[in-house]
């Protein structure tokens, strides 16, 4: 099972094909590859997998993720009390 998690493009930093972006997850920000989403800019949302943004998505769907995420939480935190 693959696991890719929304992140807004913060910063970009070089030209194609290699441009890298710092994205922020949260509270926590990493360097992440954008060559795959050459359209992408500051503010976008891109879900990222090991590393790599493999797609920009809008607001809506990020927020959706972070709510799915945050039920997970929940239902882990209840199974394991």
């Amino acid at each position: 099972m693959c696991l890719a998690v929304p992140g807004q493009i913060r910063a970009i930093d070089g030209e194609a094909p290699l441009r890298m972006g710092t994205v922020q997850f949260g509270g926590v920000t990493r360097e992440v590859c954008l060559a795959y989403v050459p359209d992408a800019v500051v503010d976008d949302y891109v879900l990222v997998h090991v590393g790599f943004a493999i797609a920009t998505i809008d607001a809506e769907a990020a927020a959706q993720v972070f709510r799915y995420l945050d039920e997970i939480d929940e239902i882990d935190a209840a199974t394991t009390a």
